[in-house]
């Protein structure tokens, strides 16, 4: 079956930086956009960011421009998001997911989802 693994998560202090990455099994995600999603407790699950299958297009949520990079490497089916000057607010459970095209990466449309992986950031 399909199945997409996060790893990277933490407790990180305010400023500081993770680096959390997608592992993708079951097919191939060449031709697919490949994203992040978080999720705080009691508040709903939001984009953060989405690369295209090429990699030749981002995208990337207000709150997190110019600090976040999401990357992936097509030869080992991964993505990952690379998080520099964290803040308190960054503290969520990080989702990786996998859409046809980047109108279809929402919480609604993505075809695929990992289980996630817990970020905390203290102050």
């Amino acid at each position: 079956q399909v199945q997409l693994v996060e790893s990277g998560g933490g407790l990180v202090q305010a400023g500081g930086s993770l680096r959390l990455s997608c592992a993708a099994s079951g097919r191939t995600f060449n031709t697919y956009w490949m994203g992040w999603f978080r999720q705080a407790p009691g508040k709903e699950r939001e984009f953060v960011a989405a690369i295209s299958g090429s990699g030749g297009a981002t995208s990337y949520a207000d709150s997190v421009k110019g600090r976040f990079t999401i990357s992936r490497d097509k030869a080992k089916n991964t993505v990952s998001l690379q998080m520099n000057s964290l803040k308190p607010e960054d503290t969520a459970v990080y989702y990786c997911a996998a859409a046809q095209s980047l109108t279809t990466m929402s919480v609604g449309r993505a075809a695929y989802w990992g289980q996630g992986t817990q970020v905390t950031v203290s102050s």
